[in-house]
């Protein structure tokens, strides 16, 4: 993601094989073009900004299935008037809400609303929506980076805001707004954390996990007071031990502890920061106070203390509705177009897309453009399958001329033309521009795209298409998407299949189940099992493509058994595609296809498969995909996300691909993880992530992502790990204890059996990539930052415990560990490389995201290293430790978190690893068993031989 302010430049990039010197020409021309552009228009092409201390244009959407409710608008209202002065005198007066909006769904009745432009619900700041299946209300922010990364938006449902019972446990609304906002758009963690709400300090103290440590309150034992001691069992917590803290405090930090308690008016400083506490600002900050991260902000470093006494004016608000959605097709038909199919490929996803994509009362328009514009169909709203057919015949078939340039500018001006013709003005609009070239005419019309209010997404075929192409997209508010010129990429469906209507309404929009293609011999088959899972069915879709000739032989095998034959299919010979689709509802199951080329040569046959929901109440599971950032310099990696989701729930377990495709080469497939290791920094979250650096040229990358789950059973996760504001569970008041209401689990004995599982295809879009070696080049990528490291003790021992990296950030294995200890937190959180050296050299590193144990004693240290310990302050028994790796090119990983653990008493040995500790242990039992053996031995030997003794003594005296 670009920073706040920026505007995309490094979309901007070179053509294949472009000398650097042309590459710089390029981004010069980018760099020139924007600081031509007006103020206004800037600001219209990044939406939320940062002006004179004031946010402007933040936008707060309300999803389409909440039910109209007057009093909502109002509480929005409420809450960020109230959120912004308590943020400006949280960031010691630097930052408030200045001009927000918010977007009424169309669901809602018509008031007097101003008509939306390019705002839509899937690019909102702050979303309103509810939760599925499970009635909950906890505020949350969905961060996908780590530290100091924005995060994509903050989700309150609308019992948050309506019920007023529920500020006893969150705290005002104002507060919470706050609290979630520091995650958005700082990227700041939580200090608290419900999976270790305490920890030990030294000489067995219990601590709270909390920000700051002098929050004071009681410890609550089954619903009692008790004492720190009885939350302890065999060094354990106990599971309903909890912290109740006083309602009235002296502290006044931190927000992003307990916003909540009425003294809390500023986030945790260096001063106050409690960097002991084992929270994910700890973990994912190194240890960097929340305020810290803050201040170091693009924000706050451009923002001055305002010089004033009283507060900042109130935020204004603007309330909009989105009108009618029109979509615009504007297609490139100039010469570039006849190289590699391109058009023809084209005419085979834009028929997709009107078929099957686009939503039902949506008005689409057609205009083709080489060096002028022109109209191929006038807006047609669709209403039934046969308003599709009807705009699918009117799709281009041709290229105009051989010579003939695209004047971008020439197709974009005649589309605003074809949609202004509806209503006299293209708001809430989407143009689709789909071009091979570009004469490099676009900023002359740029600023007339963006004052226009309609969305364009862009889609680049092939390596020869303008620089700057994707500024359309960026400053818009649109989509931008990439297809490579193999015979056998499905690039073009796949950006189609991903153009959605932006209202977040999963239950109107296609599902795309499958999208691939492949090389297939002569005779040769060509199979793909593709899964209809029990939330979708209806408007089901398979469609076959083929290079050259005619249709392949095809069996389309139903779950049931039935089979569709060639003849079952509605065949476009012209078009080289073939359509089926299932009348009601497809059988849920494997449907399974079989392709046979009949051609007498090789060629590419593309399949694509896409439904809809099948019942209202339950929203199918949806994939969404895209990278951190829209362009790189190689060495720097992206990152790439797939967010897996049923409602907002995370789908877990599920088999993750990514492919990546270069404009020039072979695909890179990657898997995905959700293991908090590596790229991906919250476990379990349904966000499987990875780094992404096998660059091969310099260009344009297209991301797809392919998920797949087996049958299984599933039940809702009882946690869902994320940025929360805390459910207080109740409050010290007057020295009597107040309990709120148990927090509601997430999950229960309700369990979803998936019986065949399901597949999920999506297009993560576009990045572009600049600097990439022609030829081979020396290891520059070393392993990724250790963020999971845990340390546990177990008697005399310390178990550590990570994930591998690997060799190339997250990828590979690593050469080796290095792990040092220190008893001064600041000593090894700054000068990690002078601390105490632990011997783990017999630790081999596995390869990357595997679990890697140490287990070792801290006593058992070299006399100069336990003399080298004591020598530093610290509190009682208490170090530090931290780990990182380094790979065979001696490329050194970030320092990991930090981790404590309790030290105890010296002793003259060495330390050992997992595999030593359980010989030796096994090594003392037997050792132990034969000396028990031979002691009842000599027992037994002894007893006898006293026997004898007696029975001799007895007979002797018989005798006397």
């Amino acid at each position: 993601m670009s920073e706040p302010g920026s505007l995309g430049i490094l979309s901007s990039m070179p053509k294949r094989n472009s000398k650097k010197s042309l590459s710089h020409v390029s981004i010069l021309k980018s760099l020139i073009l924007l600081v031509g552009l007006s103020p206004e228009l800037l600001l219209l092409g990044t939406s939320l900004q940062l002006q004179d201390n004031a946010y402007d244009g933040l936008l707060v959407a309300i999803h389409p299935r909440v039910s109209e409710d007057q009093n909502l608008v109002p509480k929005i209202m409420e809450m960020i008037t109230e959120a912004s002065s308590y943020l400006f005198n949280a960031t010691k007066r630097r930052v408030y809400f200045g001009n927000v909006k918010i977007l009424i769904p169309a669901t809602w009745k018509a008031h007097n609303y101003s008509q939306a432009k390019q705002e839509s619900y899937e690019k909102a700041n702050i979303i309103i929506a509810d939760w599925y299946r499970k009635h909950r209300d906890d505020p949350y922010t969905l961060q996908y980076g780590g530290c100091g990364e924005e995060g994509k938006y903050i989700h309150f449902t609308p019992n948050f805001l309506l019920n007023d019972n529920l500020t006893a446990i969150y705290g005002p609304r104002g507060r919470v707004f706050v609290h979630e906002w520091a995650h958005l758009r700082w990227g700041v963690f939580d200090e608290y954390n419900n999976e270790k709400p305490f920890y030990m300090a030294g000489h067995n103290r219990v601590k709270v996990t909390r920000c700051s440590s002098d929050l004071t309150g009681i410890f609550v034992c089954e619903k009692k007071t008790c004492t720190q001691e009885n939350c302890i069992i065999h060094n354990l917590f106990k599971e309903r031990c909890i912290f109740i803290h006083n309602n009235t405090q002296n502290t006044t930090a931190s927000i992003m502890y307990m916003q909540s308690l009425s003294s809390v008016v500023e986030f945790c400083n260096s001063s106050t920061h409690n960097q002991d506490a084992p929270n994910l600002q700890n973990q994912m900050c190194s240890l960097r106070s929340t305020w810290d991260v803050i201040m170091d902000s693009v924000d706050l470093r451009q923002s001055s203390p305002l010089n004033v006494t009283a507060l900042p004016s109130l935020p204004t608000f603007s309330l909009l509705q989105t009108g009618e959605r029109v979509v615009c097709l504007v297609l490139d038909v100039s010469a570039k177009m006849a190289e590699a199919d391109r058009l023809h490929r084209l005419h085979q996803a834009a028929e997709f897309y009107l078929l099957q994509v686009v939503e039902t009362h949506t008005y689409v328009g057609i205009v083709s453009f080489s060096s002028r514009g022109m109209v191929k169909a006038q807006p047609l709203p669709i209403k039934n399958h046969q308003d599709r057919r009807q705009l699918s015949l009117a799709l281009p078939t041709s290229v105009i001329a051989k010579n003939a340039e695209a004047s971008v500018c020439s197709g974009l001006q005649m589309g605003l033309q074809v949609i202004e013709s509806l209503h006299g003005n293209a708001y809430g609009s989407v143009i689709i521009l789909a071009t091979s070239g570009g004469d490099g005419d676009i900023s002359n019309c740029l600023s007339t795209m963006v004052n226009s209010g309609s969305t364009v997404h862009t889609i680049a075929l092939g390596p020869s298409v303008a620089e700057n192409l994707e500024e359309l997209s960026t400053l818009t508010g649109g989509l931008k998407f990439f297809a490579s010129d193999r015979a056998n990429s499905n690039g073009l469906i796949d950006a189609f299949s991903g153009i959605s209507s932006g209202t977040g309404d999963v239950f109107h929009q296609p599902v795309q189940l499958d999208s691939t293609g492949e090389i297939v011999g002569v005779h040769q088959l060509f199979s793909r099992t593709v899964t209809v899972d029990g939330s979708l069915g209806n408007d089901t879709v398979f469609m076959v493509m083929w290079q050259t000739g005619g249709p392949p032989d095809m069996v389309l095998l139903s779950p049931g058994g039935k089979k569709y034959f060639t003849g079952d299919f509605n065949t476009h010979s012209g078009l080289r595609s073939s359509l089926l689709r299932i009348p009601e509802k497809a059988q849920t199951g494997h449907w399974t296809w079989l392709l046979n080329n009949t051609h007498s040569s090789p060629r590419a046959l593309r399949v694509a498969v896409s439904s809809r929901a099948s019942d209202h109440a339950v929203p199918p599971i949806t994939v969404t995909a895209h990278v951190n950032k829209d362009g790189t310099r190689f060495p720097h990696p992206v990152i790439i996300y797939a967010d897996v989701k049923q409602g907002f729930y995370p789908i877990l377990e599920a088999k993750v691909t990514a492919v990546v495709e270069p404009d020039a080469g072979e695909p890179v497939r990657l898997e995905l993880f959700d293991d908090g290791a590596g790229a991906d920094i919250i476990k379990n979250d349904g966000i499987y992530s990875r780094y992404f650096f096998s660059f091969t040229v310099n260009g344009r990358y297209s991301l797809k992502v392919h998920v797949y789950q087996e049958s299984h059973s599933r039940r809702l996760p009882h946690f869902i790990p994320g940025s929360y504001a805390m459910y207080v569970p109740g409050y010290i008041v007057n020295g009597n204890i107040q309990m709120n209401a148990p927090k509601k689990s997430t999950g229960d004995s309700d369990i979803q059996m998936q019986k065949w599982g399901f597949n999920r295809t999506t297009s993560g879009g576009s990045f572009s990539v600049l600097d990439v070696p022609a030829g081979p080049h020396a290891d520059v990528f070393p392993p990724c930052r250790i963020i999971n490291l845990e340390a546990i003790r177990k008697e005399e021992e310390i178990i550590l415990t990570w994930s591998a990296p690997g060799d190339d950030f997250d990828q590979g294995q690593a050469a080796s560990y290095e792990v040092r200890m220190s008893k001064s937190l600041q000593k090894i959180k700054d000068d990690f490389g002078n601390t105490i050296l632990v011997n783990v050299s017999q630790l081999i590193p596995q390869r990357a995201s595997s679990r890697e144990m140490f287990v070792f004693t801290p006593a058992l240290l070299t006399k100069e290293q336990q003399h080298e310990l004591d020598e530093e302050a610290g509190e009682g028994n208490r170090v530090y430790l931290a780990i990182r790796a380094v790979d065979e090119a001696s490329l050194w990983g970030q320092v990991s978190n930090i981790v404590q653990a309790a030290l105890v008493v010296p002793q003259n040995v060495s330390p050992v690893t997992a595999r030593e500790s359980l010989i030796l242990k096994g090594v003392l039992t037997a050792i132990g068993l034969i000396m028990t053996i031979c002691f009842m031995i000599c027992l037994a030997h002894c007893t006898l031989s006293r026997k004898k003794r007696s029975r001799k003594k007895a007979n002797s005296t018989k005798l006397l």
